[in-house]
């Protein structure tokens, strides 16, 4: 057991968050956490990291438990670069390398037979089990494994404090995978990834050895990784076992054997209470009507099923029908900031084509949108083409204006119970109306955005982003709305499900380019993952090919070593006699200034006659060594 929660309440002053939430969480356990915007999810979260303390109840965690947080949009603040925060991680694991090395020195300089010896191998066998047993080693291995999957492969020596804010929720949760908690506890942990990114955190999570409980809208994600949804609803927590497609099944059967039970209740209650009304005042029945109200009063009243409040609909529809060429793309040079983002893109959109563009954050997505929006003489729309779009940052909407006037004032001519049905629709109430939009939450903006959409009676759809904010119900009605739609989409998400659900036609900005891939989603990735087994076993001829060659290299090197080893021990020896003779030259000529040895006549002919001798071989060495160097 890693964590347990009993009977567990908590309110905002006399706002109830949830009450008697009750859960156990063990150890390899892999949970989502879903519940509609303002359910309380990360107030739970918060409870759980003892952040909040709760009303009533107990939140029991294992001793020594290690929990790692990623809170929304939660970086950090640091001067140093990328990779040096990264390696404090391993801290310890550095250290013990670094004391192996000075303890090995050590033994190397200690008398074998000495006491210290043993002391100091007893040091070195522990560290190389410690060592061993956090792959030590291999450090640097991991830290660039998770730098790059998170797409952080150019940023090692970049200074932490001047990246984005998204940059920096990325970069913490790098570092949480490398800390490698004994529980995970994401907060919207796919806001910032893009879908390269995302794939590769869904499989590196796979692998993920500790515990996880995640907050997330993206259903994908949920689905390849969670085996428990937790669901917030009416300030209770209901479990589920399995996935977040095995939760939809299971919670729809749960809500409609739960409304047929306390309807067959209340039928059954009103029986008995129409029975007792007509016999209970004669003399003759009154007997088995009191026997009735007996049997009400021990019944156990069955609570009425919550019914979750309906999501917003949303109802795309336009004025007038275009031509069937709806946008075409000629050889478009795209660049923003001195930087180029497309290169001789080509693209053609027909009429009720539904367009996801997709590719790695900053290739140029929302920039593209706008472009289509704009001008751009290399972007030519269709005849009778009326173009909306949906601002993922919502700058298209005054931060000044009331949620109500914001919508009337771009339809003056429209009555206000008009505009405040359209609101109503899309999910904003009577209490939202005058709200100031720079007031409105994430989710509040995205929908009166999309109210905005709807009001514009486009043909042509541009959405940058649109599932961002809301939560799943939402999500899913915005789908339904999509599919439903005989217009045209080009939409920009990273939301997997929901291109799934909607696109019909897949659009890739990849090296500068604007790669289409006919189909769905589906189609798409598998064409891609087609493409990149072609690209591996590519590179695995093209890899075996160079290992062939540098075989052929290495032999012919080989021989070439051979040879230059020969070469340089035949210098070696050269060099060897050179100086022997030079010693014995010098030696005879010292003998032969010795006045006792110029008296001897035979032995200054025998000196001489060896000393002409070493001259001469001196001679032929010079040359020879000269020759060789």
């Amino acid at each position: 057991m890693l964590i347990s929660l009993e009977n567990v309440d908590f309110s905002y002053g006399d706002n109830s968050i949830f009450c008697g939430v009750n859960f156990t969480f063990n150890e390899g356990e892999r949970a989502g956490l879903i519940g509609a915007n303002g359910e309380g999810k990360t107030t739970l979260l918060k409870v759980i990291l003892g952040e909040l303390v709760p009303d009533n109840g107990k939140v029991i965690l294992k001793n020594g438990i290690r929990i790692g947080y990623l809170a929304q949009n939660g970086g950090y603040t640091s001067g140093d670069t990328v990779f040096a925060e990264m390696q404090r991680v391993f801290a310890q694991d550095y250290a013990a390398v670094e004391k192996l090395s000075k303890l090995s020195a050590e033994l190397a300089a200690t008398d074998y037979t000495s006491r210290e010896y043993f002391v100091i191998s007893a040091k070195i066998e522990a560290l190389q089990k410690f060592i061993s047993s956090r792959d030590s080693y291999n450090v640097e291995v991991k830290i660039k494994t998770v730098l790059n999957g998170m797409g952080f492969e150019n940023c090692y020596d970049r200074i932490i404090d001047t990246m984005s804010g998204g940059e920096k929720t990325r970069l913490k949760l790098a570092r949480l995978l490398l800390e490698e908690p004994d529980l995970l506890i994401l907060d919207e942990p796919t806001n910032h990834l893009d879908i390269s990114t995302l794939f590769w955190l869904e499989d590196y999570l796979q692998t993920y050895k500790g515990a996880m409980i995640l907050v997330s809208h993206d259903r994908y994600f949920l689905d390849r990784l969670c085996t428990r949804i937790f669901e917030l609803e009416n300030k209770k927590l209901n479990t589920f076992a399995g996935n977040y497609s095995k939760y939809k099944v299971l919670k729809a059967e749960l809500v409609a054997r739960l409304k047929k039970e306390y309807e067959a209740q209340q039928e059954e209650i009103a029986k008995l209470e129409d029975y007792v009304a007509k016999n209970i005042v004669r003399a003759t029945t009154a007997k088995s009507a009191q026997s009735r109200v007996k049997q009400l009063e021990k019944m156990e009243t069955l609570e009425k099923p919550y019914l979750p409040p309906k999501p917003p609909v949303f109802r795309f529809t336009y004025t007038e029908r275009p031509y069937e060429n709806v946008l075409t793309v000629e050889n478009l040079n795209l660049e923003t900031g001195g930087k180029q983002l497309i290169c001789g893109g080509q693209l053609s959109i027909t009429r009720g084509e539904k367009v996801a563009l997709v590719g790695e954050n900053g290739t140029g997505k929302t920039t593209f949108l706008r472009a289509v929006l704009g001008n751009d003489h290399a972007i030519v729309r269709g005849r009778y083409v009326s173009v909306a779009l949906f601002d993922q940052e919502g700058l298209n909407l005054d931060p000044k204006n009331t949620v109500l006037a914001e919508l009337w004032e771009r339809h003056a001519a429209a009555t206000q119970t008009e505009m405040r049905a359209l609101l109503a629709r899309s999910g904003l109430f009577g209490e939202d109306m005058q709200k100031q939009v720079k007031s409105l939450s994430g989710g509040e903006r995205a929908k009166l955005a999309l109210a905005v959409l709807q009001s514009e009676n486009a043909n042509f759809l541009l959405l940058d982003e649109p599932t961002n904010h809301l939560d799943l119900p939402a999500r899913e009605s915005l789908e339904k709305s999509l599919k439903e739609f005989d217009g045209t989409v080009l939409f920009v998400s990273h939301d997997r499900y929901f291109i799934s659900a909607v696109a019909t036609k897949i659009v890739e900005i990849e090296n500068k380019k604007l790669n289409t891939y006919e189909g769905n989603y589906e189609l798409f990735t598998q064409q891609k993952a087609r493409l990149k087994e072609e690209e591996r076993q590519s590179r695995q001829s093209e890899d075996y090919a160079a290992k062939q060659q540098k075989r052929a290299e290495s032999y012919r090197s080989k021989r070439d070593r051979a040879e230059e080893a020969q070469k340089k021990e035949r210098i070696r020896q050269t060099e060897q006699r050179i100086a022997a003779l030079e010693e014995e030259e010098a030696s005879i000529n010292a003998a032969l200034a010795d006045p006792a040895v110029l008296a001897d006549y035979k032995e200054v002919i025998k000196l001489s006659a060896r000393l002409s001798q070493i001259k001469n071989l001196l001679d032929s060495l010079y040359s020879e060594y000269g020759g060789m160097i």
